[in-house]
């Protein structure tokens, strides 16, 4: 008996051990990957705050461009987000706009205007010029230059958002700064040299 269990262990644990080994390989060979290919999207980062979820990420352009986008998803059902274009600080108090921006001094540098995926609406309330994205996720993406060189950069981006429904408006978060880190653009094949 003492010997069965005394084989019996080992056996469990290479077992165990190999299941673990396979799961890793498949998650590695799953990831994805940050080939930034025409077409591809690489996530940069995601986090929760306010009861909205943010997932940024770099993608790369059927036409070799870039864009730092993000999805704002508000948590709560029925919540919407505010259109990007409403005055910093709302009208009277009221609203926020949802803003992905980079600091003036960043490496990763605007290459063109924020644009959204959604047109924002005229509210059935006043202020009526306080336009608002319909409830649910709404992405907005910034052309980008990459920083030169050949190394990855760790850099700033700030996030500004404020979700509400019909009654309720949650906390403000107002240029939030947030690091990601962005290849150089002498890491990234140049189209031409792609299959």
């Amino acid at each position: 008996m003492y010997k069965k269990r005394g084989i019996a262990l080992p056996l469990r644990l290479a077992t165990v051990f190999g299941a673990f080994a396979t799961l890793l390989l498949f998650v590695v060979a799953c990831a994805p990957s940050a080939d930034f290919a025409p077409g591809s999207s690489t996530p940069l980062t995601a986090f929760d705050e306010a009861e909205v979820r943010v997932a940024v990420s770099l993608e790369r352009t059927q036409s070799g461009d870039f864009l730092l986008s993000a999805t704002f998803t508000p948590l709560r059902a029925g919540f919407h987000l505010y259109s990007k274009d409403i005055p910093a600080k709302g009208i009277d108090g009221v609203g926020r706009p949802t803003l992905l921006a980079l600091p003036a001094d960043s490496p990763l540098q605007a290459s063109g205007p924020l644009t959204e995926n959604l047109a924002p609406q005229t509210p059935p309330v006043d202020p009526r010029e306080l336009l608002i994205y319909p409830a649910g996720p709404v992405i907005l993406s910034l052309p980008v230059k990459l920083p030169a060189g050949d190394k990855s950069q760790k850099i700033e981006i700030l996030i500004t958002y404020m979700s509400c429904n019909g009654t309720t408006c949650l906390r403000p978060v107002i240029q939030k700064a947030v690091s990601v880190q962005v290849p150089g653009a002498d890491q990234i094949p140049p189209l031409e040299s792609l299959p």
